[in-house]
This record gives structure tokens, sequence and C-alpha cells, in this order.
């Protein structure tokens, strides 16, 4: 028997009840043989056939998911650190400097612009040890990791690329300054405003989180689908134990587990600090992320103590320090770093036996006994063994201090160092002290930046450090090739009519047109289809049946619908995602998608279709996320409209999408009516972003009220691309006056119908326009506004809506299934012509037609709309107008739609 199985059990906390120490090691030698000859594997099976059998006996079990309160990696299985430690403590030293100065050089110039240097502080042995040793760049021959940048330590990763020569001190000058002369940087990863740096937003937090997941099983797809190979690619991601409070942080860490992602690691910088307080000032939360993310399948690695505790952990012989530990909250946690090392030693070692343990330190060395997030040689057997971990995706959670190493108040472990911004000439003084950067007492209240010499072994080894590992981090790739568009006759059916009597949704002529697409020879392959089990609303079993719906494992079972033309095919190479009840993991795959083209060099189109309420009301964040990431694919906001999503009500109707689509700078956001329309959109749309490589994104509505389509009149491409064209003219012979009709979506339908009634009933002329985007009408006027107030002796030009609509004659009616606002953004350029409809006010579960009288919307009134917009005018007679209202049994005391 060993005797060191002997002093093992001396430790236990359960010795008390362990009435035979000799039978408990063999147990454990029997264990351990087992691990060394037949592998962990081989041990965790016997384990688990052990519990199920003891559960079958009667002896119940509650099986811990929580380890004991210190580092998962034993000192003697720590592997021998591979760099320089002197030479890696004096580069992160220069750059500790330069992101405090960077901060608080831009906070004292009087812009009171700010920044964050508590974040970076904490995190920098993290970046450091990822920087020197792990994050892989990108070069001829390897695509290079995704690093998933934690918002809040931005400055650090400025400093470093300002220390390795990428940006120059009148950048760092100009931090969160980005309009200066010179140039900028951006107050967090914004890839939109540095294209050549971040490669994702992260800063909203929770968003890199669940992005990095999406990110990694994507990686995955593209290798099964060999669309590329990118199977040895890393996507890392930092975030703070704070922002694990955010739903989107952890909502989807399951995915990540059952789908075995071992190319993905998680960085957990624990902190115990949010933005002004405690995280779980009652609890431990790296306990609670530990039993959550094993729970979820996570390979979890801790790293809470540092080297300095290593000594003292071997001389506690019964546990006690282990105990210790493990009861301590962590908001007594946080008073340790502020109170000092008396404190400590009263509070923390609170036994006789404690404080025997640590007798032979001084208070100073207690106060500094460091935790494992500042211990390089912690931090970077954790990072070896989750980068060499098969089988599962891994967590490290990182014990560290927030504001490490800031002096005064506002400093370390301070509630308020979060907001620090600015440091005293005194303050400044020790920083200079403690990183032993050259720079004089005469010179520090200015904070000048830092740059080891050219030639000083530390710069020599930074630059040598990067190139083994391909290149600098971060950095985005802005290599473009455009793809073969599209053929033609891919589009040429949904520009045919449906026929008489044949009707179609317009969702319906969409999926008719992605069946065309992914079977292109062009674009074929490249076409990613997104859904969020929503597959049946939408039509799309026949395209699961051939196209597949994409599993890492295939397809295990026999699906309940074999043999059907619509079955359920789930298979290694399958194209769709069918993503579940989950709209925001299907947003973070769309943004994985949609930036391929940047990320690994593969123009793969996604279109992710949902429910549109549940688009950019739902994941609205994400959806800006996807516009900072330079995104392209296509949104098609299904079931749309709050009139035409029969039955569904209040929570499903959606009248306002489009509104907020209008928000996003670089989505294109259209309301098509026919088939042939959503066909030219899209094709122009594939043409703008993956032939001339344009960053935009689309948002297109598709309705599921079926009616007859049109085929494609000559000559009106120009139109829908740019928002308006006329559809159908209706002149009445001695016509009593005439307006204008602008119908969108499905209502164009009722404004067809409206022109009818005014033409048959009231002798009024009237041409019918399909208005498929306000949003590019609005745009267009605004640029051709702001032209013309710039060039004010010029000969002004005319906005594109103005030349559609400015010489024709009588009001102008616009009609669609989304609120007022939509239409009334063009109003300012149509000489206050304009009276718009719409459906203002929560949806209702009622029938369609019930619904557009409600909202009033429908034929009837456009109709009275257009008479009573013609009396304004003083064209017609107010008493005809009263007529219309009685003769289309109109309701003139009902409340507003939106008061009810």
């Amino acid at each position: 028997m060993s005797s060191g199985i002997i002093a093992e059990r001396n430790v236990s906390v359960q010795d008390k009840l362990d009435v035979d120490p000799l039978e408990t090691a063999e147990w454990i030698d029997s264990l351990e043989a087992v691990v060394k000859t037949q592998g962990p594997d081989r041990a965790r099976f016997l384990i688990e056939m052990l519990i199920a059998r003891a559960d079958r006996s009667g002896t119940k079990l509650t099986s811990g998911i929580t380890t004991p309160y210190l580092n998962t990696i034993p000192t003697e299985e720590e592997p021998t650190f591979p760099g320089d430690r002197e030479l890696e403590r004096k580069i992160k030293s220069a750059i500790r400097w330069n992101a405090m100065a960077m901060v608080n050089r831009a906070y004292n110039r009087k812009t009171g612009v700010g920044g964050h240097i508590a974040t970076f502080a904490s995190a920098a042995t993290l970046y450091e040890i990822g920087f020197n040793h792990f994050f892989r760049g990108r070069t001829d021959s390897q695509l290079g990791d995704i690093v998933y940048f934690q918002g809040h330590a931005s400055p650090g990763m400025y400093s470093r690329a300002f220390v390795e020569g990428r940006l120059s001190d009148k950048q760092l000058d100009n931090f969160r300054q980005e309009l200066q002369p010179g140039g900028g940087l951006s107050s967090y990863p914004h890839p939109w405003l540095m294209p050549d740096f971040w490669q994702y937003p992260t800063v909203s937090m929770g968003l890199g989180p669940i992005m990095s997941i999406y990110q990694a099983r994507y990686a995955r797809y593209l290798v099964d689908r060999s669309l590329c190979k990118s199977s040895d690619v890393k996507i890392w991601a930092f975030l703070g134990d704070g922002e694990c409070d955010e739903p989107e942080t952890l909502g989807n860490i399951s995915l990540a587990g059952r789908e075995k992602l071992d190319n993905l690691i998680w960085v957990i910088n624990c902190n115990l600090q949010r933005l002004d307080g405690p995280v779980r000032g009652n609890g431990k939360i790296i306990q609670e992320l530990e039993g959550i993310f094993r729970g979820a399948g996570w390979n979890v690695i801790k790293v809470i103590w540092g080297s300095g505790w290593d000594p003292i952990l071997k001389k506690d012989k019964t546990g006690a320090l282990a105990r210790r530990m493990a009861e301590v909250v962590d908001g007594e946690y946080q008073s340790y770093i502020v109170k000092g090392g008396a404190f400590i030693r009263e509070h923390f070692f609170n036994s006789p036996e404690l404080k025997r343990l640590v007798e032979h330190l001084t208070d100073d060395q207690l106060e500094d006994l460091p935790r494992g997030g500042h211990d390089p040689v912690k931090v970077y057997a954790a990072y070896k063994k989750a980068y060499d971990h098969r089988g599962q995706p891994s967590v490290i959670l990182v014990k560290t201090v927030k504001g490490y190493e800031i002096p005064g108040d506002g400093g370390e472990g301070k509630n308020t160092t979060h907001q620090k911004k600015d440091l005293s000439v005194s303050q400044m003084k020790t920083m200079r002290d403690r990183f032993s950067i050259p720079i004089s007492d005469d010179k520090i209240s200015d904070c000048p930046y830092y740059i080891p010499p050219a030639d000083s072994p530390e710069i020599k080894y930074l630059h040598e450090q990067r190139r083994k590992l391909g290149g600098y981090q971060p950095s985005r790739n802005n290599k473009f090739t455009p793809i073969t568009p599209p053929k033609a006759e891919s589009f040429e059916s949904s520009h045919q009519a449906t026929g008489q009597g044949k009707g179609r949704s317009t969702t319906l002529g969409w999926v008719v047109l992605m069946d065309k697409l992914m079977k292109d020879p062009n674009v074929g392959k490249l076409i990613v289809p997104i859904v969020p089990d929503e597959g049946q609303t939408f039509g799309l079993p026949g395209l699961y049946n051939t196209f597949g719906i994409y599993s890492r494992v295939g397809q295990l079972y026999e699906p309940v619908d074999a043999g059907s033309l619509t079955m359920y095919r789930e298979t290694k190479t399958g194209q769709f995602f069918q993503e579940g009840i989950n709209e925001a993991g299907s947003m973070a795959n769309f943004i994985a998608a949609g930036t391929a083209y940047s990320t690994y060099g593969v123009n793969t189109i996604p279109f992710y279709v949902y429910y549109s309420m549940f688009g950019f009301q739902r994941v609205g964040d994400l959806i800006w996320a996807a516009a900072d990431s330079r995104c392209r694919g296509f949104l098609m906001g299904g079931t749309a409209g709050r009139t035409t999503l029969n039955g569904e009500g209040l929570q499903h109707e959606d009248g306002h999408s489009l509104i907020v689509a209008m928000t996003v700078p670089n989505c294109r956001a259209y309301d098509p009516a026919w088939a042939y329309e959503t066909a030219v959109i899209i094709e122009d749309g594939i043409n703008r972003m993956f032939v001339k490589g344009e960053d935009i994104f689309y948002y297109l509505t598709i309705y599921n009220e079926s009616y007859d389509m049109p085929a494609m009149p000559p000559g009106v491409r120009e139109g829908i691309l740019k928002g308006l064209y006329p559809f159908k003219r209706e002149a009445v012979s001695g016509a009593k006056a005439e307006v204008q009709l602008l119908g969108s979506g499905v209502i164009l339908n009722g404004v067809l119908k409206a022109q009818q009634i005014l033409a048959e009933k009231y002798h009024i002329s009237s041409t019918v326009y399909s208005a498929t985007s306000y949003q590019e009408l609005r745009r267009d006027a605004i640029e051709t506004e702001r032209w013309n107030r710039l060039h004010p002796t010029q000969s002004k030009k005319k906005s594109y809506v103005e030349q559609v609509l400015g010489s024709t004659k009588g009001p102008i009616i616009a009609s669609s299934d989304y609120m007022r606002m939509l239409p009334e953004q063009i109003a300012p350029y149509l000489n206050n012509r304009m009276l718009a409809l719409g459906t203002d006010g929560f949806g209702r579960s009622e029938s369609r037609k019930a619904l557009r009288r409600f909202f009033e919307v429908d034929a009837e009134s456009v109709v009275i709309s257009a008479m009573y917009a013609l009396a304004e005018r003083g064209e017609i007679d107010r008493t005809l107008v009263a007529q219309a209202i009685k003769d289309l049994n109109f309701d003139t005391e009902r409340p507003h739609p939106w008061t009810v």
C-alpha cells in the first residue's frame, strides 16, 4: 500500500467517516491503476457503472457538480513554462503602462471621453499568455484563430498593437476621438469603425459569448460540407464573471457541450466584481459557474490560487485551509484586497491552526499572495490543458483582482475601480516604479507613452513569438474574392404569373426561389438557410428532405415521417440549420455565416427566416452586432404584418419591424408584394454583397396570405430596387378628380381594390404604386437634400420619390400593414400631399378582414382617405365623403385602434 495514499487520506474532510482507511486505499490504488494502464475514459466508465449499480441497490448517491475551491491542475502536473518570464513581464509592464496612459491622456484633455483601465488591469496576464503562446495569426497556410476580446479591455489591445508598431502614438492620443485628423481608435471592438483590426464586436455584454459558440459550430459546418479547411481554428472568448448574468452568455452553452465543440475555449475573468459591486457577494461565482458548465458538458479548469499559495496548501495536512477557502464568500474576498495583510491574517486565517500555516509570512507577504489569474505559470498550464483537450469545449475560470496594481483611490478591488479613468502624478509615479518604466519625474505629469528600444530583447522576443504564431492579433481579413453570380434562369420562374385562382403567398414564392438558388451551380452550395423551429409554418420541410438538416452525428433515429417527400432528414452534410426555438442562437449563426467571407474566405450566403415579430424586436442587439460585424446576408421576416397572421394576436402580429430595421445604417429593408419583387431584390442583393463586396445586409418581409401573383411587368426592376414604381393606372373618362395610391406588401391588394371602387363608384382616376422600400426612398431623398443644401449655387437635384410622384396630380394615399410612420418618412419630400394609413396599436386575434377594418387599412379605408384628401384640397365636395362613409359602412365614433 502506498504511503502517499495514507497521506492523502489525512487531508480529506471525510476522515471521520472512513472506518477502514486500508480498504479505501486499495480502492483508490485500483482506480489509479486503471487510469495509468487503460486511460481516464475507462476509469470514468467504471465509476459511472459503480454509481449506477449503487443507485439500483438502494445506495442513493448525490454526485456533486463542483470540485473543491482549488486549482484544477495540481502543481506537479503543470507543464514547463516555454517562454522567458522576465521578458514577458517587461512586455506586459510596457503594455500596462501605455493602456493606462492612453485613457488618462484622453480623459485629461478636456474631452471627457474617458475609457476603462480596470478590466485590462485584471486580465493583462490572461491576454499576454495568449498573445505570446496561443493566439495564431492568419497566414497563407492557416486561417488563424478567432478571438472575442472583452470589450472593456480594448485599451490593452491597442497598447499592445502600439508596442508592436501597428498603431501610432497619434492614434493612441485619439482614443475615443475617431473624427480627429490622423485617425483615432474606437472605444470598443468595432469592425465597422476599424475594419482592419477588430473581427467581432463584444462590448454589448453577452453577445461575444453566444457568437463564439455558433462560430465554433460554423467552423465545423464548413468542414463537414467541404467548403473550408477550418478544422484547426480555435475560437477564444474572453468575458467577465458579471457578464454571465446576461441571458445570452449562458443561454446556449448546452449546444457547445452537446456538439462537443473542442475548438472552443472560454476564459472567464472572475475578478468577483460587476461594474459597480460584487458579482456574488453572498456566494461564490466560480463555484456556481463550474456547476453550470460541468452540467452542460464542458471541460472546466479553475485557476484560483497563484504559485505563492502552493507551499501553504502543501503544509495543510488536515484540509483546514481548503475548507476555509471554500466557505469564504466573494464579498469577503473582495475586502481582503483592500484591507491589507493584517486584516487577512486576522479574518481569513481565523483559527490557530490556520495562523500557524502563515506564521512565517509578514503582513506584506500575505497581502501579496497572488490570485491565479496573475500568475503566468498557472495561466499557461490552464491554456495548454484547454488547448489540448478533445471531445468537449473548455472553460477556464480564472480568479483575478479588478484594477490589479492600480494605486490609490478607485484602485485595486474597489467598487469604483471600473470608472477609474485618470491617475494623479503621485499614482503615476507609483505605477512607473512598479513597472520599471524609464520616465523621469519631470516628464511624468505628461503621462508619456513608452516603447522599449527596437533592438531590446523584449521587443525582439515579442515579434518573434508572433512570427511563430503566424502574425498579429487582433486583425481582420479584408481580402475578398467575388463569387460567380447565380444564373438568370434561377429567377425566371419567380417572374411568371401563378395563374388565375392559383394563389401563392410571398413566403411560398420565396421557398420556390430558394429551391432554385440552392440548386444553382454557381451559388447553390453557398446558400445557408437558418430556421428557428418554424419550418412547417414557412413551407420548408420539402427542402429539408432535399438538402438535409445539418447534424454533426448524422441521423441516429428513423424519423417519424420517413419515406415522405417532407421527411425530416438530418445529415453531416446537411445545408439547413434548424436551431429550435432559439432566435438569439439563430442570429449568432447568421453572423457567423454572414462574415465567413472575411473570417474563412468563403462567401456563404445566409438566409435566416423567422417570425418577423421575433427579429428586430427580440434580438435587436445581435442585429446591431451583425451590422457592426459588416455581416452580409438576408433576414427574412416571415408571417409579416399586423393583420396578416390570422388569429395570433398581440404577441405575434408585427407592425413595426420595418421601422426598427430603418435604424440600422447598413440594413436594406424591403416590403415586397409580389414574388417577382422578392426575386429581383434577392438577385440584386447577392450581386451587391457577394459579387461587388458591399458591407450591407437585407431585411425582407414575407407574408403568409395567398393570392394570385402577376407576371413581372417590363421596365420595373429599377423601381423595385429604388423603392417605388407605378403598377396600375385607372383612368376614368370624365373623372371628378385624381389620386395617387401607394401600397406595400399584402395591403397592395387592398389598394388595388380601392382603386376599382374609386373608379366605378365615385368616378375618380388613380394610379397604384408598389412601394417596396420607404427606407430606400428616404435614404435617397436625404442624400439629395444634403447635396442641394451644400451646393446652393448649382441646379437642384430631384430625389427619386420626387421624380416619380412630384409632377402627378392630386393627393397621395399610402397604406401598408405597418405603422403610419413608415410611409410618413417620405412626406416632407412630397409638398404635404401625403396621407398615410397604418396599423398603429397592438395586434388582435381576429380574421384578416376584421383586422384591416379595425386598423383602417382595408380598401374601404383607402377610398375614404382618398376622398377626404381630395375634399381638403377643394377638389370634391365634402358631402361626397360623408356619403362614401355611409356607403362603405364605417363606424365614425369608434376609438382609434391604439387607444383600445
